[in-house]
């Protein structure tokens, strides 16, 4: 859904509406993902400040889209001070990346998000300052 928001410019309503048209699926699953999509549509520019500010040499609009989306998700579920642990966020965002980008993606999406792992551990607020 995120992929053919980036591409399209479709609003997430037009997506959910596509996507999950003649699809069962557990009500729960599909609040979840709705709401991952909308949070990452509704921060987009925040997430990716820090997305470029721990991916050196790669401006966003220049990254394939399917990584800078992983990107964005995981960064997204990191910044709620999400129940499941930072270090599950970033594996799961590295087996998406593995199964839907480039050969490289793993190790990208990886080095991205663990850069920002650290720094929100050293007290790195969302404004990208220290405190919070």
């Amino acid at each position: 859904m995120l992929f053919q928001i980036d591409l399209t410019g479709a609003s997430p309503a037009e997506v959910f509406q596509d996507f999950w048209q003649g699809q069962t699926i557990a009500d729960e699953l599909r609040q979840f993902a709705e709401a991952l999509v909308l949070g990452v549509h509704g921060r987009r520019a925040e997430l990716d400040r820090w997305i470029a500010a721990s991916a050196e040499h790669w401006r966003i609009e220049r990254m394939a889209v399917v990584d800078r989306n992983v990107l964005r998700m995981a960064v997204q579920e990191m910044l709620q001070d999400p129940p499941v642990p930072v270090a599950v966020i970033i594996d799961e965002a590295i087996e998406v990346a593995k199964k839907f980008g480039s050969a490289e993606s793993g190790a990208f999406i990886n080095g991205v998000l663990d850069s920002i792992r650290r720094r929100l551990e050293g007290g790195e607020n969302a404004a990208g300052r220290a405190g919070g």
